[in-house]
């Protein structure tokens, strides 16, 4: 769906990454993840970005997917699941996107340790 017409501040990126910043955060808390206030930001800044480049057409620099080892098999499916809702992003998205998944999960063991 590239459109050269577009900028990442378009109306319609920005509405695109909100909605489905909302459809994440609801996704994760289905799971008991949930994201505080400054994680909740750096997501939604993060999925306006995959939402520019579903849009755009931009690639993602190539990544070691070895990098992402520890990234718990629930949190790499919910980002893939959050990734499917946006057309033409690149399988990487989803691992980069596990990551904020993932911070957002470790609150939980935070709170539970009493850090």
């Amino acid at each position: 769906m590239q459109d050269s017409t577009l900028t990442p501040e378009d109306p319609a990126i920005i509405a695109l990454g909100a909605s489905v910043t909302e459809r994440a955060i609801a996704l994760l808390n289905e799971h008991q993840i949930i994201p505080d206030e400054l994680q909740q930001k750096m997501l939604a800044t993060h999925i306006k970005a995959m939402a520019w480049r579903s849009f755009s057409g931009e690639s993602l620099p190539e990544l070691e997917l070895e990098m992402f080892d520890e990234i718990s098999p629930i949190c790499l499916r919910l980002a893939e699941q959050a990734c499917s809702w946006m057309d033409n992003l690149a399988y990487e998205e989803a691992h980069l996107l596990s990551v904020h998944f993932e911070v957002a999960k470790d609150n939980e063991l935070s709170n539970a340790q009493g850090e």
